[in-house]
């Protein structure tokens, strides 16, 4: 498959008083175009700094980070800002949707970050709420307020899906649901997804799993044959 994110060595330091502290260190994996990744660990392991580095809202203190063939490490702030609002999804834990805004409004958000064309409605009609588009994520159950999420991640066609515990705050059943979509993005439209969570289940269903443990690589596993979702006991 083709390499389409490389990560080598790869650290982010902090100063805590007069201390070093490194939320990741000497960092490195590759993921190819498509794949379905799974980052695990427990918290405080550096998989939400992994996201932010790879997503370029935060900057590496250490080695080198390339998205599809350019190093974002070297990249200026503008540059930087230009690569978030063209190549990457995010979706995050708890939605994050704007409550006075209704549904679409909240997906067409995106339009402010991004030069490429925004398919807002049809977004919104992949993830089943064509017929929510006037509501308020108030009416909305979490599901569906993280289908919005999703929606609104993918609006823009990104290059890129990342994925902050996007089933954390959903009950089993909808979180399978969340999980499916994300997976269809993933293999039916060629985008390549990065989930990060503490849930070990969702190793069996990853291309790849990649285990971080005190801001380290700890392990990276190839899944050759990927349980399918609806087979893990969720």
């Amino acid at each position: 498959m083709e390499k389409f994110i490389e990560l080598k060595k790869v650290s982010k330091k902090y100063t805590v008083g007069d201390k070093p502290f490194y939320a990741l260190k000497n960092v490195s994996f590759t993921i190819a175009k498509g794949e379905f990744v799974v980052v695990l660990g427990p918290s405080g392991a550096g998989k939400s700094t992994l996201l932010n580095l790879i997503g370029g809202m935060d900057k590496a203190s250490g080695g080198n980070i390339i998205i599809d063939g350019d190093d974002i490490t070297k990249y200026k702030e503008n540059k930087l800002a230009s690569y978030r609002g063209e190549n990457i999804g995010f979706v995050f834990q708890f939605y994050n949707l704007l409550p006075t805004l209704t549904v679409l409004e909240n997906v067409e958000l995106i339009k402010e970050v991004c030069k490429k064309e925004v398919k807002a409605k049809e977004a919104l009609k992949a993830v089943g709420l064509a017929r929510h588009i006037n509501k308020f994520p108030s009416s909305l159950s979490g599901g569906e307020q993280q289908r919005v999420s999703i929606a609104r991640a993918v609006a823009k066609t990104p290059k890129l899906l990342l994925c902050d515990e996007p089933t954390g705050a959903l009950d089993s059943k909808t979180g399978v649901e969340v999980l499916k979509l994300l997976h269809s993005k993933c293999k039916d439209e060629g985008n390549t997804v990065i989930i990060v969570t503490h849930n070990s289940l969702f190793a069996s269903i990853a291309d790849k799993v990649i285990y971080l443990k005190n801001g380290e690589l700890e392990n990276t596993v190839v899944n050759k044959k990927p349980k399918n979702i609806d087979e893990v006991n969720w």
